[in-house]
């Protein structure tokens, strides 16, 4: 891998995103200690399984760390891009297709967490009592969803793959989003699938168009990695 190329993409998607503080996940404080407790417990095998992962493939290459570093900053930054939706949450680009697509599903439930956490933190991004919500739907469902389009459909076209993989695992993390908010909120008259109705037609507003552009944005990238990584693309091919 060209480790300086990588390094330059990787600051440039840091230094040409600006954050909006107003905008979040599901906030801090949103959810019942008692939703937030099972989502915790939902996502931590997926964490376990995703530690041992990254331990796995990167031991093969230190290249393969800074491509891990790579799919972290995207799913940093995009995440990070938001729109003000549902009270309570926002719409956004989630970036994890990207990762799930190189390194698998669980690999990106550790990075997830990992961003979430950190935006948490830093850019008043979502919250830590909802960070076990948050990394269920963006750094767990969603990206299942993108690894299992993209292994689906990548000796068929793989250009197409990848955007599918990005969008649809973009949707999946909204629809697993507006499924935890109405759970948590099940309307006086109808109950949850009421609730749901209206979360997710809200979301499908501002998410649709941007999942077709993390679709797109992501058959970019997908493409310059392609070019500039050849050889660690083949060696996690291997170990997968």
């Amino acid at each position: 891998m060209k480790k300086k190329t990588v390094f330059l993409l990787a600051m440039s998607l840091f230094l040409l995103t600006s954050y909006g503080v107003n905008a979040m996940h599901i906030a801090e404080g949103f959810l019942s200690p008692a939703w937030c407790g099972v989502y915790f417990v939902l996502s931590a095998p997926f964490f376990i399984m995703g530690i041992r992962d990254i331990k796995k493939k990167t031991s093969k290459s230190k290249d393969l760390k800074m491509l891990l570093a790579l799919v972290a900053a995207y799913a940093f930054v995009l995440s990070a891009m938001k729109l003000p939706s549902v009270t309570g949450s926002s719409s956004h680009p989630t970036g994890t297709g990207l990762g799930a697509i190189i390194f698998g599903p669980f690999t990106m439930s550790v990075l997830g967490s990992i961003v979430l956490l950190f935006q948490a933190l830093f850019l008043a991004h979502g919250g830590i009592t909802t960070l076990g919500a948050n990394t269920f739907s963006m750094g767990i469902v969603g990206p299942i969803v993108s690894y299992l389009i993209y292994i689906g459909l990548k000796n068929k076209n793989k250009k197409v793959a990848v955007f599918l993989a990005a969008a649809l695992g973009d949707l999946t993390t909204y629809i697993v989003t507006s499924i935890q908010l109405a759970l948590a909120f099940p309307a006086t008259t109808g109950g949850f699938l009421a609730s749901f109705q209206k979360f997710i037609s809200i979301f499908a507003v501002t998410q649709i168009p941007l999942a077709i552009i993390e679709g797109l944005l992501t058959v970019g990238i997908f493409e310059f990695i392609e070019t500039h990584s050849k050889d660690e693309l083949e060696l996690l091919s291997e170990v997968k």
